[in-house]
């Protein structure tokens, strides 16, 4: 059983209303589809209508009869601009580093739901026990807007202390790492580029 959060996911895709438009396009009956793909037409009929997710041999059998690839079903639609949300409560928090003892920070995707994106945005907490984090890189750069709370960044060996309000741009394929200062509640707005 799938929970709330992935049934939400996979019903954003309209997996089966795209097979239904292709196998329309096609002219092709329900018990067409099924006998080029081996599938029963009942089964196909779920996909259409939402009742059913398929599997991805499933899904790559109904894309070859309409020579599509798998990513057909998961790109947005060419004729509609990008548009993407993401509510505060479907966020997943997630600690660095994963596992046991203080994570260094807590991180949430802010815009997980947008395919083919040219950024990633993250909400980051520094939380109050929270440990250095250890030399990272990655991608080819990052912005770093210091909600609240002072941060001390080292970026290869540099270290630059940021208070509220505070911006950073640098170059993220040299090591960096983040230590925050002082007492108070610490977080920021991370933007980073692959």
């Amino acid at each position: 059983m799938l929970s709330d959060t992935l049934t939400g996911e996979l019903e954003r895709y309209a997996i089966g209303p795209r097979i239904k438009a292709l196998r329309l396009r096609k002219k092709l009956a329900l018990v067409q589809l099924a006998a080029h793909t081996g599938l029963s037409p009942a089964m196909l009929s779920k996909i259409e209508r939402g009742q059913m997710f398929p599997t991805l041999p499933t899904l790559l059998r109904i894309a070859m009869v309409f020579g599509v690839g798998l990513d057909h079903f998961f790109s947005p639609d060419k004729d509609e601009p990008l548009v993407a949300v993401v509510r505060r409560e479907e966020r997943l928090r997630l600690p660095t580093p994963p596992g046991e003892g203080p994570p260094a920070y807590l991180f949430e995707s802010l815009d997980y739901r947008a395919s083919n994106r040219r950024m990633d945005a993250f909400y980051a907490e520094f939380p109050s026990d929270s440990q250095p984090s250890e030399p990272h890189s990655h991608g080819s750069a990052e912005f770093l807007y210091l909600l609240q709370g002072r941060l001390a960044v080292d970026v290869g060996g540099k270290e630059t202390v940021l208070d509220t309000g505070d911006a950073l741009y640098f170059d993220s394929s040299v090591a960096h790492s983040y230590r925050r200062e002082g007492g108070e509640p610490c977080t920021a707005l991370v933007v980073t580029a692959p």
